[in-house]
């Protein structure tokens, strides 16, 4: 308050103070804000109601266009409606539009990952049965929940070509998925063929919102369970173990026949490389020995009686070498002398494997004098018996 106010100074209990001088006041203090001084009383209180309408007008007025203003941010696009009809698309950044009810905008985020739930809500056990429940081309009913992932590429087509664009998606999911495995065995949809059928139900949604001019793309399908109904899943179980045990028997008969039909190839290719040697040996041999006794034929002709008796001493040496007995035919006598080379050569190899000491102590010189008196004897028989044969 100014100290030249000229309520200065008054009592607290004299009383509010009066509405229309603080106006009056309000007033001029407003107009020597434009640089306008008061007049008459009369006529300053009017001009000064004026002058404060004005100002609250323009003020109002700065308001109004400055609400034009707004900023898209870099993930999304706005949308310029005048009058609800459809002008511009504005990029990222701060723009400005004519403000309500001329003009106004919708801010719409092209980079938000949006999710449709089929068969499901919130939760895979919530089960919407109308959704889940689907026919597959053997005949056979399974329980398919399955969650899409969408974002949107055109703003306009999503705002003005469908009153509804999040549910024409889930209408293009049940369509796609309930063609796919109406298309499909049981077995394909609930084992081996789970990505696939997404795949093919990303693709077909894609093209039925293409043609619906939705603005919408196709982000992913991700298959979230799938099962036989409940009233056949004790059936379905035993039929699946079935299936299992037969494809175990069948794994192992292969691993079987993985570990015994190599070793029967590789033993026939042995027996087939031993013959195709033995084959060769045969034949080099038998080629050799022509070869040899063609050379022998030719000595043979020189000197027959030569050759003769060495053909027969290389034979006698051959048969003979393999063995411990030898017998001699002595002319002019009917007995055979027997020389028992085996026990010689056993006898003479006793000695190096056992120890001196130990031989003579457990041998006597009687025993000890037998075998050698026998062998002397021998050899004295051998050496007559050649005197005999020589001329």
């Amino acid at each position: 308050m100014a100290w030249n106010d000229p309520q200065w100074g008054r009592k607290r209990n004299e009383g509010p103070p009066d509405l229309d001088e603080l106006w009056r006041r309000f007033n001029q203090k407003l107009n020597e804000l434009f640089g306008r001084k008061g007049g008459a009383p009369a006529e300053g209180g009017g001009r000064g109601r004026f002058g404060g309408i004005g100002l609250i007008i323009a003020l109002a007025a700065i308001i109004w266009i400055g609400s034009g203003f707004y900023i898209v941010d870099a993930a999304k696009r706005g949308v310029v409606l005048r009058f609800g009809k459809y002008v511009e698309t504005t990029m990222p950044g701060p723009h400005w539009h004519l403000p309500y009810p001329i003009e106004s905008v919708e801010i719409v985020n092209l980079e938000q990952v949006r999710t449709v739930e089929v068969g499901y809500r919130n939760n895979v056990r919530t089960k919407v049965p109308s959704e889940s429940l689907m026919l597959t081309d053997d005949e056979n009913i399974i329980d398919l929940q399955f969650a899409v992932q969408y974002i949107l590429k055109d703003p306009e087509d999503y705002l003005f070509n469908n009153r509804g664009p999040d549910e024409a998606v889930l209408q293009a999911a049940e369509t796609a998925i309930r063609e796919i495995v109406g298309k499909s065995r049981m077995d394909f949809v609930l084992y081996e063929g789970r990505e696939d059928v997404a795949a093919r139900a990303a693709k077909l949604m894609q093209q039925i919102l293409d043609r619906y001019r939705t603005g919408i793309s196709i982000s992913k399908v991700t298959m979230q369970n799938a099962q036989p109904p409940e009233q056949v899943q004790a059936a379905f179980d035993d039929a699946v173990k079935a299936g299992q045990d037969r494809e175990r028997q069948k794994n192992e008969g292969q691993a079987y026949a993985n570990d015994v039909i190599p070793k029967a190839r590789g033993m026939a290719s042995r027996l087939v490389q031993e013959a195709e040697g033995y084959r060769q040996r045969v034949i080099e041999t038998a080629e050799g020995d022509a070869s040899r006794f063609k050379q022998i034929l030719v000595e043979y002709s020189k000197a027959p009686g030569v050759t003769r008796e060495r053909l027969y001493l290389d034979a006698m040496q051959q048969i003979l070498s393999s063995t411990s007995k030898v017998l001699v035919d002595q002319k002019g006598a009917s007995n055979l002398l027997y020389l028992p080379l085996d026990k010689l050569i056993q006898q003479s190899a006793a000695p190096a494997e056992i120890p001196a000491a130990s031989v003579n102590s457990a041998v006597s010189p009687d025993t000890a004098r037998q075998p050698a008196e026998g062998t002397f004897r021998s050899r004295e028989a051998f050496r007559s018996r050649e005197r005999e044969e020589r001329p």
